[in-house]
């Protein structure tokens, strides 16, 4: 790796920078992406199934409950309440870029 051009002090040619985070296209990218997602999930109360990693739940009472279906970086999700989604998807908004495409279909 090298340093961006314009960025080299002299005395320091031999430095590299620090990335703070991963970049896009980089094949930790996506394994460092879900990490922050899973973490976010559990955060909020949301439990990841065994049978798929991909599916989080979290239960309001024995018969209400949201379900997230993650593929890649979208989502659906479904539930009970269209409040508790609705701060969801806020909560989201606060953490990630995202669009919301309405509903499905």
């Amino acid at each position: 790796m090298e340093q961006p051009e314009g960025f080299i002090e002299k005395g320091k040619e031999d430095l590299v920078c620090r990335l703070k985070k991963s970049l896009y296209g980089l094949k930790q990218a996506p394994q460092q992406w879900y990490k922050k997602f899973a973490s976010f999930m559990l955060e909020h109360g949301f439990q990841r199934l065994e049978a798929d990693r991909y599916v989080y739940i979290k239960r309001y009472d024995q018969e209400k409950y949201i379900i997230l279906f993650l593929y890649v970086d979208d989502m659906l999700i479904v539930g009970h309440d269209t409040n508790k989604i609705n701060r969801l998807k806020k909560d989201f908004g606060s953490k990630f870029a995202m669009k919301d495409l309405g509903p499905t279909q």
